[in-house]
């Protein structure tokens, strides 16, 4: 069986998280119990059969003290890092549900936010419902889509914004074929 990047991608992922939470002398247990996750749910991330969502990756990051940037990171570090649209869109990793995310800067360590391309298509994406610490700037780049915030519902077409508190429960819904969308995490 041939991997794709995606593979690679998400492979280093789960080998860091393991490599991060082994560095501070925590157990699987302990990181299940300080993120809220469960230890199979965490297990099978470490183990690469599963790919943790953003909301995830946000309480494993926080559990152990690093950025989301710092959990994808890659080898080397970057004071400044350039990323061509195009190369953000081949480079798109699938989660369970069922939108794709680029993380840009994945090299620029230490950051204070952390931009996402977002690809969500239409009737691909599962309902959900996210909660997790800090603030989320949504900006539409192409499509329509409707974002439910807390009790509140927008629907955004191209050039529209949310700024919002990302402990409010949240998720989008694709209206049109396809949405693409910059999601910035502080």
């Amino acid at each position: 069986m041939t991997q794709t990047k995606e593979d690679v991608q998400m492979n280093k992922i789960g080998t860091h998280i393991r490599s991060l939470r082994i560095r501070q002398n925590l157990t699987l247990q302990d990181l299940a119990d300080s993120s809220g996750l469960s230890k199979s749910m965490l297990s099978k991330i470490e183990n690469d059969k599963a790919i943790p969502s953003i909301a995830a990756l946000v309480k494993i990051g926080s559990s152990l003290g690093v950025s989301i940037s710092d959990i994808l990171e890659a080898e080397e570090t970057l004071s400044t890092e350039y990323t061509s649209y195009n190369d953000a869109l081949q480079n798109l990793t699938i989660t369970n549900k069922g939108y794709s995310i680029f993380p840009f800067a994945s090299k620029f360590h230490s950051k204070r936010i952390q931009p996402f391309l977002f690809v969500a298509k239409k009737g691909e994406v599962k309902k959900h419902k996210l909660t997790h610490e800090g603030e989320e700037f949504i900006y539409v780049l192409e499509g329509k889509m409707t974002l439910k915030v807390g009790s509140i519902e927008y629907t955004l077409g191209t050039g529209d914004s949310v700024y919002f508190n990302s402990l409010e429960p949240h998720g989008i819904i694709p209206i049109s074929d396809e949405v693409v969308y910059l999601d910035i995490f502080a």
